[in-house]
């Protein structure tokens, strides 16, 4: 138990480090850098924290987006065992604000795909980054699936 919690460890300050790392990014270029990321583009999601209540900004892919202003995004954290937080928080909160592209923040509604959907929606994703099937196997966990999109 004590290396899956120094490998969690390592990997929660590995991905706030590229999370935070990437947002100066897009800030100091003003967007000219950083919308793109393994040939999809990024969005920040901003969740509300389920136990602090404060809001929580994370840099994600999008290997879907859908019309002008729906996104599919995917809670894989690379493979691991464990959801990431900002899944938690939107499951706890769907309402969540997202930034396009370094775009203006948009709120938006955040849906968690049920399993039939997942299953016929996932070829999709993997077709924008095939990786995402090497996370998966990675895990025994079903990586969810989430679609974002205008709140009304």
């Amino acid at each position: 138990m004590p290396n899956t919690r120094r490998f969690r460890a390592a990997t929660d300050l590995y991905l706030k480090t590229v999370t935070t790392a990437h947002r100066k990014l897009l800030d100091i270029s003003g967007g000219r850098a950083g919308t793109r990321f393994k040939k999809m583009p990024t969005l920040a999601l901003t969740t509300t924290g389920r136990r602090t209540g404060m809001p929580r900004i994370v840099i994600l892919t999008v290997p879907v987006v859908e019309g002008d202003d729906s996104y599919l995004i995917v809670a894989s954290r690379g493979g691991d065992d464990i959801s990431p937080d900002w899944f938690h928080n939107l499951c706890a909160d769907p309402a969540v604000e997202v930034s396009f592209q370094h775009g203006p923040k948009q709120p938006m509604t955040a849906r968690v795909l049920p399993p039939q959907e997942r299953d016929r929606r996932w070829p999709e994703v993997v077709a924008a980054y095939p990786g995402y099937q090497t996370y998966q196997k990675r895990t025994t966990r079903q990586i969810p699936l989430v679609l974002l999109s205008p709140r009304r």
